[in-house]
């Protein structure tokens, strides 16, 4: 066998390497890639719909995950993608899919917070409480140190609830559906205008007809027609008017006594 020199022998071993793939190579690649994400998302319609969703996801192969209340599923695949994109989600709802809609247990798996899905929680505790030894006997109905955990609703399975509130009086929240006259889902802290419990009754104190009723004259004032206020501005003119008159007859009647009693009569008064 033929053995060339050094130089000539790593050349052909660079040229091994490093060689660039033929575009008939790339083509075939893509090909073998669709119809593998076709078989994988189960036809056409489910390989376009993750095309619309997002274009990264109908050529991601992962390992089915769990899934949450919402429908959203989530895959891994450490071997293929580096880390940061070894996890992802695919909505249940791609039309209106919110990053809130990810659960906080999803979230943590899905930012590498844990490695342990949320759904496989219920196998971990059985298994975890084959190491639980009873020290007296109990009549609770919970049998782990998680205890009782109550099932919680989130409207449109939005779990960050400041987006859950109206954008106009009766009007609702289009963007999250939700419907004119329903009550804002986010927290409100006591003493918040917002909160049931620190909204004091209207009290009104007067009405100018025609179903205008005021709590304050600075209402009344912006309920009343252009007629009112110009017969109110007259009626208060006319008011004014006779308590200078009225005090002017008081300051007659008084010189008048101050007279009677004398006055004027001494030097200097």
């Amino acid at each position: 066998r033929h053995v060339g020199t050094l130089p000539e022998t790593y050349a052909h071993l660079r040229s091994s390497l490093f060689a660039v793939p033929t575009k008939t190579t790339m083509v075939y690649g893509v090909i073998r890639n669709v119809q593998a994400a076709l078989k994988y998302r189960g036809g056409w319609k489910g390989l376009l719909e993750h095309m619309y969703t997002n274009g990264d996801y109908p050529f991601k192969f992962g390992t089915y995950m769990g899934a949450d209340a919402a429908g959203n599923r989530y895959y891994e695949n450490r071997v293929d993608y580096p880390f940061g994109q070894h996890r992802w989600v695919e909505p249940g709802d791609i039309h209106n899919f919110d990053s809130a809609s990810i659960p906080p247990e999803w979230h943590g798996w899905m930012t590498s917070m844990n490695d342990a899905p949320p759904s496989g929680e219920e196998a971990y505790i059985e298994e975890r409480k084959k190491n639980i030894i009873p020290l007296c006997r109990s009549d609770a109905n919970i049998d782990h140190n998680v205890g009782h955990q109550e099932k919680i609703f989130n409207f449109h399975h939005l779990h960050n609830l400041s987006t859950v509130r109206s954008r106009g009086w009766n009007i609702g929240n289009p963007v999250v559906g939700l419907p004119p006259g329903a009550k804002d889902s986010y927290y409100t802290q006591p003493g918040s205008p917002y909160n049931d419990a620190s909204i004091r009754p209207r009290v009104n104190i007067g009405d100018l007809g025609g179903g205008r009723v005021y709590k304050s004259q600075k209402w009344a004032d912006r309920l009343r027609t252009a007629e009112e206020k110009a017969a109110l501005e007259k009626a208060k003119e006319a008011t004014a008017q006779k308590a200078i008159e009225s005090e002017k007859a008081f300051a007659a009647r008084r010189k008048i006594a101050m007279a009677q009693r004398g006055a004027g009569t001494v030097a200097g008064a």
